[in-house]
């Protein structure tokens, strides 16, 4: 058993585990990997993820993840979630259905949202096969 191609978009206690995963294993992953600080700084950005959005890892590392890389975010179902996690001190895991529209026709997909307190990284989880 390989334990990265075991990890499914719906493990449990996964911010855990995506923490302790090298890029290259992030890559690996069938569902999109998108890691933020908490200044929504992109720190780490799968290969699936970017082949996906049809955005290079050198375009989006570095850059503010609501503002900068994925604007049609930024509101009440994802990035204000984040926040309220963060100001609340609570963790984050929710999964929702959601239109993707930036830079591609409008896309159905699954993100799942993950925080933890005491955490710096946070992720943003982008599911296409559905």
């Amino acid at each position: 058993m390989n334990a990265v191609t075991d990890l499914s978009f719906t493990a449990p206690a996964l911010h855990g585990q995506l923490a302790q995963l090298s890029a290259e294993q992030l890559d690996r992953l069938d569902f999109g990997v998108i890691g933020f600080d908490g200044e929504t700084v992109v720190s780490q950005y799968n290969q699936t993820e970017s082949e996906a959005a049809g955005l290079s890892t050198s375009r989006v590392l570095g850059q503010p993840l609501f503002t900068n890389v994925a604007p049609c975010m930024n509101n009440f179902m994802v990035a204000q979630r984040f926040e309220d996690a963060q100001d609340e001190g609570s963790p984050l895991d929710d999964t929702i259905d959601y239109v993707l529209t930036l830079r591609m026709r409008p896309i159905k997909v699954k993100l799942r949202l993950l925080a933890e307190p005491g955490s710096a990284q946070r992720y943003v989880l982008v599911q296409r096969k559905l």
